[in-house]
């Protein structure tokens, strides 16, 4: 397919076709995506409909992994753009050089002699450079139908073979009291601006399939399973339900499972958005592709292959990626008209010079309905718009914000709705402390303690007691509680710190400290609590804080008329409190990766133009599924590539 109107004829075929309920082709991706009753139309059947229309069209092979069709995709795209290289660069060789001919008072060379020598140019571009634009505009033509490539097909030819007649017929012409008037340069420089727009077309089909890639990347290659009591090393894909697999630390979990032995701190940032690792102990549930932490585990595994979370997230990606927003459709049906209007008009203009015009009637027609097609060639819908966009985007990534295309811009005036993700979208992404509850040595004290341990809320803590310039000891006797905290002995004292559960275990009376607890919980942080001694001295405040500019982003929108909707995996009273201090209303919490996309999906299906804005890989298949997604550029790169729009600095301003 090569234009709009090729998917758009691709489309109606499929859609035409009893047993079919849906079809949806995309042009960019090249795949087709088929909702059909098995037993009123087969796949092959689909296919002959495909091929029927004039387009070739496979299924993919039914045991190939992702990373298979990925890298066949790749291969012949990588193909297909360095042949179009080659036809730009000869195609823009010879339009310079046809500039140069057209201007024989500058160059010395007699207009008899520039006619034939532009010819010799202009051959390989229309045998060769352009010849996929005939044959295509051929294949269309034999089936009763009529794309882009018809139009540049016309308009090169009938300039090309009127040019022809004209330098070799130079004797005659004159002899009819005109003046033998050729068009190579346009017919060569149409076919080089055309070849340009295919070019950047390539390169950008190219791009995207990367938000797919780095999903797949977040995937081991080989994972570590236990056999009769022995240690064995084996593709990551081999992993059966029920294996025991060893994940040592800094190392990927391979597949979805469950803990059995052993006890660390997983990365889970992938899946929930969340920034603080999460503590994991026998009969813990661990999610493939999450980032395993100090410690080592052994998981049995209960989800394997396509099963897996993150299979699912990246089916959820490809599936949207397929989908077309409303406004294609709408591009699909101008396509699908535009060309027919166009011929008609050179024909209209034909007829009316031959009847109406002055002698030679039957050549000035000829001119002017030549004239019709070339200026209707489809440079101006190919190339001016993206030459715009082109400009437009340069600009915006000036001022912090990369818009992968045109039709981002499009969509995103009409926007009516906007979702916002919590965790590093309205907040930072990261745990902060908040320690004014404590003073300055029961402060120093913990963070001793705190300075063993691998848990990121340590950095924090730590990290505190440095900007306030205290002097830390090594503590002795140290011991991490998963799930619960550490304790030690500092200076002969003895230091607890931890949750509220971990101080009623070591009998240590809180009670007194619990309405300050409390509000750091209705504000939407986690207490820690510190204890000396058996004494405890204070709770810690663990939040992840908003951007300072989010307020102001929100009120913003606000004054837009936009709705704005928070969409987060974290718990209700924790997203409440977030956004009720930077105005947002509306709250849907405790949502997984599928649910952040119904969600998106239900918002669509009300009649809503939805902006989709995150961070987190969570979120790339509501990115993708959103009628704008907007990234966040201090996010990871597959919300970045996933997202048509990527906000560089991270702020919502």
């Amino acid at each position: 397919m090569t234009c709009a109107a090729c998917s758009s004829r691709v489309q109606r075929s499929l859609e035409q076709t009893p047993g079919v309920q849906d079809a949806s082709v995309n042009l960019m991706t090249g795949t087709a995506t088929v909702a059909f009753d098995p037993a009123a139309v087969s796949t092959r059947g689909l296919l002959d409909v495909i091929r029927g229309a004039g387009y070739g069209a496979e299924l993919p092979p039914p045991d190939a992994s992702p990373e298979e069709l990925l890298q066949l995709q790749d291969a012949e795209r990588d193909a297909e753009l360095a042949q179009l290289r080659r036809k730009l660069v000869v195609s823009l060789v010879a339009g310079i050089a046809a500039v140069a001919l057209s201007m024989p008072g500058m160059i010395g060379v007699e207009p008899a002699a520039a006619r034939w020598v532009l010819l010799l140019i202009t051959l390989p571009v229309v045998l060769w450079a352009g010849r996929h634009f005939y044959t295509r505009a051929w294949a269309a033509f034999r089936h009763h139908a009529a794309d882009m490539n018809t139009l540049i097909a016309l308009g090169t030819g009938t300039a090309f073979g009127f040019s022809a007649f004209m330098t070799v017929a130079a004797d005659w012409v004159t002899a009819h009291r005109l003046e033998p008037q050729v068009y190579y340069e346009p017919v060569v420089w149409i076919i080089a601006l055309v070849l340009l727009g295919n070019v950047l077309e390539a390169r950008a089909k190219g791009r995207t399939s990367g938000a797919i890639r780095r999903l797949i990347g977040l995937r081991p290659s080989t994972a570590r399973i236990v056999r009769d009591g022995m240690e064995a090393e084996v593709p990551a894909d081999q992993v059966q339900v029920g294996d025991v697999v060893i994940v040592r630390p800094g190392e990927r979990v391979p597949t979805d499972g469950e803990v059995t032995d052993g006890r660390s701190f997983v990365d889970e940032s992938m899946l929930t958005g969340e920034p603080v690792p999460v503590a994991k102990e026998p009969g813990s549930v661990v999610v493939g592709g999450t980032l395993n932490g100090n410690g080592a585990l052994r998981v049995r595994a209960t989800r394997v292959g396509r099963d897996t979370v993150l299979a699912r997230i990246i089916q959820l990606v490809r599936a949207a990626q397929g989908s077309k927003a409303p406004i294609q459709r709408l591009a699909d049906r101008v396509a699908a008209v535009f060309v027919p209007v166009v011929i008609s008009i050179a024909i209209a203009t034909f007829v009316l010079w031959y009847d109406l015009g002055p002698e030679p009637a039957y050549l000035r027609a000829l001119v002017s309905a030549v004239t019709v097609l070339i200026i209707a060639c489809p440079c101006a819908m190919g190339l001016a718009v993206p030459t715009a966009v082109m400009v437009a985007t340069g600009r915006s990534a000036e001022l912090g914000v990369l818009i992968r295309g045109g039709d981002a811009l499009q969509r995103a005036a009409e926007v009516d709705t906007v979702v916002l993700d919590k965790t590093g979208t309205v907040t930072e992404g990261r745990p902060t402390v908040d320690v004014r509850n404590l003073d300055d040595e029961s402060l120093r004290l913990a963070a001793s303690v705190e300075r063993l341990s691998e848990h990121p809320i340590a950095d924090a803590i730590t990290a505190a007691a440095a900007a306030r310039g205290l002097r830390l000891t090594d503590p002795d006797g140290f011991e991490a509680v998963p799930g619960r905290g550490v304790s030690g002995r500092v200076g002969g004292q003895t230091v607890l710190v931890g949750s509220q559960v971990l101080m009623r275990e070591r009998g240590i009376d809180v009670s007194l400290l619990e309405p300050r607890a409390d509000a750091v919980a209705a504000d939407g942080a986690t207490a820690v609590f510190v204890a000396v001694d058996g004494r405890a001295v204070g709770p810690l405040s663990i939040a992840d804080r908003e951007k300072p500019t989010s307020a102001s982003a929100v009120e913003r929108l606000r004054r837009m008329q936009l709705d704005i909707v928070m969409l987060t995996g974290d718990d209700h009273r924790t997203a409440r409190s977030v956004a009720a201090r930077v105005g947002i209303e509306h709250v849907i919490a405790d949502v997984l990766p599928d649910q952040k996309l119904e969600e998106v999906k239900r918002l669509q299906q009300s009649g809503r133009l939805v902006a989709m804005v995150g961070d987190g890989l969570n979120d790339a298949p509501a990115l993708a599924q959103a009628d704008v997604g907007i990234a966040i550029g201090t996010g990871t790169d597959v919300a970045m590539e996933t997202g048509s729009i990527t906000l560089i600095r991270g702020d919502l301003l």
